[in-house]
């Protein structure tokens, strides 16, 4: 398993893999309306906004394979992380996360990270340090919980 900074071709991959995962377990929860701003505003076009905006993705790869990708914004939140069901509980969400963490930490940011979690993916921020800072929210007609994990690995 490799993990490596996302190049444009990967993008399409990553979208799907997007796509696939939030119809499963993030929009089944949302309004109508909202699912499909959600999807919308998360295809392969807008990933590539992302990273023109300076969202820094890496991607966890496998014999050609996208098995999971992760974008962080401004150095300090964590934006999107997904990986293929098949390779879900092997560790490769952790991997994805150590590499993001070390690269944003080391290009000038705090260490203090933010996530708005789905439900599903809870026990996996939590496991990695992230607490929750507030009650599930509903922005856009999607539901969330915010989480923070802080550079001091303290809980609040």
């Amino acid at each position: 398993m490799q993990i490596r900074p996302i190049e444009d071709n990967d993008v399409p991959q990553a979208a799907r893999l997007l796509r696939d995962l939030s119809i499963e377990f993030i929009v089944q929860e949302s309004t109508p309306e909202g699912a499909a701003t959600f999807l919308r505003e998360n295809d392969a076009e807008a990933i590539r906004r992302y990273i023109e905006i300076g969202h820094v993705y890496h991607v966890a790869e496998s014999g050609g394979e996208i098995a999971g990708f992760i974008g962080v914004r401004d150095r300090s939140h964590l934006f999107h992380m997904f990986v293929c069901a098949k390779w879900q509980g092997q560790g490769v969400a952790r991997k994805l996360w150590e590499v993001a963490r070390s690269v944003a930490i080391e290009s000038g940011g705090g260490g203090t990270f933010t996530v708005n979690s789905s439900n599903f993916a809870l026990p996996v921020y939590e496991a990695m340090g992230f607490v929750r800072t507030a009650p599930m929210q509903c922005l856009k007609g999607i539901y969330f919980n915010p989480m923070r994990l802080n550079a001091n690995g303290a809980s609040q």
